[in-house]
């Protein structure tokens, strides 16, 4: 479906959540919005839309049937009624017999048109739900990770899940309701002027303030309900916070604070609803009143009418029951008006999430083949903020690594290795200088060859509920098991895989939480290895397991890296004194290169951070 997503936002209001969370707002009207997006499938809203108008009309014709059998009733003998008159029918049950073929089949008409109309207008709903979902995820799957710490994925996860799901709980009947509730006004209004021009005018009377007090509580309900929604993200935040450290949660007996904390935002969200459904359910009242005087009004001057022979028994029957069919509906329109308020709301949020514009975009070539891996940093400058000189996490860096070349990158924490990284992998842009890939600028790079011709292997370890197999071919899904089982060689995971129940067909959980630190590592290590990257990026890479399976997991790399560009960061230097060359940052620079040898005979930075490492530190001292 196509949606303009990259349209300018122009001034987008924006708004905080009690937590102070920035939610993203589209500025264009929330229902012209939604118009536009589902565009795509206007055959089938007319479709619908025609349905629900039949339907209403084949709704309305049974209150005509009922004045016409009250005047046959009445008047029918010897085909005094309008029936007999217009059919030359004298006996007044053959009139009825007619009435009642009439009414079987305008039933018939009303039963399919609802069907229609109803499965018609559910199926759309969950047509554009579906579309909605998978475009604002697609469109989030596009973001730099700038936008994401700027985001709690509980707010987004409120709007990919509990916004959409909103919006399909309006459509879902929500516009049937308001066409047959317009096309009622219509129909009956239609009658009422053909019949007596007085009573309609006495009927319409309250729909006056029926639409006044229907735009008044829009009004009044827009901002409550823009309100629900905000706490709607705060509370999925905090849930999915709680969920993702359940470990931690547990080791600092912190239960009890944390269902605390949940409590206070789950009462906020409640007296947040409660102050909008104070709005919105004292809309009924108002209509009924209404309904009560246009009703009062007919009966009084209708029946006065029909009193003094100047209205027919059947007409001013019909009438009553008409002016029931007009305003009695509209008791129904409070809570369609309370789903739409709600639905755009969450249109708001939906759409302003669609029109974030993505900072990084991918470029249009591809790296020639082969790609041999060379990779330069050439004067590279990089801050998180503002481009003040205290807040460059990376200044003036210049990294040569030609192709097939171990190179190490370490120093003090904070330092920006783990930066170096985030840049060559373009998740986020350098403020200043270029990176390039075999000469080729990165961000001249499509992302599939940029990011197709690497492996990494992160810091952060991450696995995917899902089986061993699945997790280690995730970059690589054709695979072969002799490939798989290779790969797992390599990284020293093998052993333990096949150890387990189901081998490599074996659940890892949530996060692979059902594996130890170093089971985790090692499987992350083998699933770059399998993808077969031109450049292999080691970042922390074991920091996470024992000396032994480090030694293991290093004679494994050896041989991977052999004829393979590698860069690796890595705090414990034991584990990068081979590489062909080391890069030693401090506060963003690099202050040493060379190679280890070289390094710990200049005595410097690197020579201190080898002293403290084996221990000759402590000995000096």
């Amino acid at each position: 479906m196509p949606v303009a997503v990259n349209a300018p936002v122009g001034t987008s209001p924006s708004t905080s959540d009690p937590a102070g969370r920035s939610i993203p707002l589209s500025a264009e009207p929330p229902l012209r919005e939604l118009l536009r997006y589902s565009r795509a499938h206007r055959g089938r809203t007319r479709l619908a839309v025609g349905m629900s108008l039949l339907n209403k009309l084949c709704d309305v014709a049974p209150e005509l049937l009922i004045g016409a059998a009250v005047d046959i009733v009445v008047n029918g003998d010897g085909g005094q009624s309008f029936v007999g008159r217009l059919l030359g029918i004298e006996d007044r049950f053959a009139q009825l017999s007619v009435l009642v073929a009439v009414t079987v089949v305008i039933w018939l008409a009303e039963s399919a048109t609802e069907y229609l109309a109803v499965i018609t207008w559910r199926n759309l709903a969950q047509t554009i739900q579906h579309e909605a979902r998978m475009d604002a995820y697609r469109h989030v799957q596009t973001l730099e990770m700038a936008y994401f710490e700027d985001r709690t994925s509980g707010g987004l996860m409120a709007v990919l899940n509990d916004d959409v799901n909103q919006l399909e709980r309006f459509l879902d009947l929500g516009p049937h309701k308001l066409i047959i509730t317009a096309a009622n006004v219509v129909f009956v209004g239609i009658t009422f002027l053909v019949v007596s021009p007085i009573l309609a005018a006495l009927a319409f009377l309250p729909i006056p303030v029926i639409i006044v007090g229907s735009l008044w509580y829009q009004t009044r309900l827009e901002p409550r309900y823009a309100a629900v929604r905000e706490s709607a993200g705060v509370i999925g935040d905090t849930l999915t916070n709680g969920l993702g450290g359940i470990a931690t949660i547990k080791a600092f007996n912190a239960e009890d604070r944390e269902v605390a904390r949940v409590t206070a935002d789950s009462e906020a969200y409640r007296d947040t609803n409660r102050e909008a459904i104070r709005y919105s359910t004292a809309f009924n009242p108002l209509i009924r009143m209404a309904v009560l005087a246009g009703f009062t009004m007919t009966l009084i001057v209708g029946g006065r009418a029909a009193l003094r022979g100047e209205l027919a028994i059947g007409v001013f029957s019909m009438l009553v029951y008409m002016t029931q069919r007009l305003l009695w509906p509209l008791t129904a329109l409070g809570e369609t008006l309370d789903q739409y308020q709600r639905a755009m709301a969450s249109c708001r949020r939906i759409f302003g999430l669609l029109r974030a514009e993505p900072r990084i975009l991918p470029g249009t070539h591809d790296l020639p083949e082969p790609v041999r891996g060379a990779v330069c940093f050439d004067h590279v400058s990089f801050a998180y903020g503002p481009t003040a000189d205290d807040t460059h996490v990376l200044r003036d860096v210049t990294i040569d690594v030609p192709a097939g070349e171990t190179h190490a990158i370490v120093g003090p924490t904070g330092s920006g290795k783990s930066t170096v990284v985030k840049l060559l992998l373009r998740l986020y842009e350098p403020t200043a200088g270029r990176i390039t890939l075999d000469g080729q600028p990165i961000s001249d790079l499509t992302f599939t060859s940029l990011r197709g011709a690497t492996g990494l292997v992160a810091q952060d370890v991450f696995l995917f509920h899902g089986t061993v197999r699945e997790n280690l071919t995730y970059g690589r899904p054709e695979a072969t098991d002799q490939e798989v089982r290779r790969a797992a060689e390599l990284a020293e995971a093998a052993e333990f895989i096949e150890a387990l129940p189901l081998g490599y067909e074996t659940l890892v959980g949530e996060r692979g939480q059902k594996l130890s630190g170093g089971q985790r590592q090692r499987l992350t290590i083998a699933r770059a290895i399998l993808r077969d990257p031109a450049v292999l990026i080691l970042d922390e890479a074991t920091s996470a397991v024992d000396n032994e399976t480090e030694a293991a997991i290093q004679r494994s790399l050896a041989k991977v890296s052999a004829d393979r560009t590698t860069i690796v960061i890595a705090h414990r230097l034991s584990t990068v004194r081979h590489a062909h060359r080391i890069h030693v940052l401090e506060a963003g620079q690099v202050v040493e290169s060379g190679t280890h040898e070289d390094l710990v005979a200049e005595g410097g930075l690197y020579a201190a951070l080898w002293r403290v490492q084996t221990g000759e530190a402590a000995l000096v001292d």
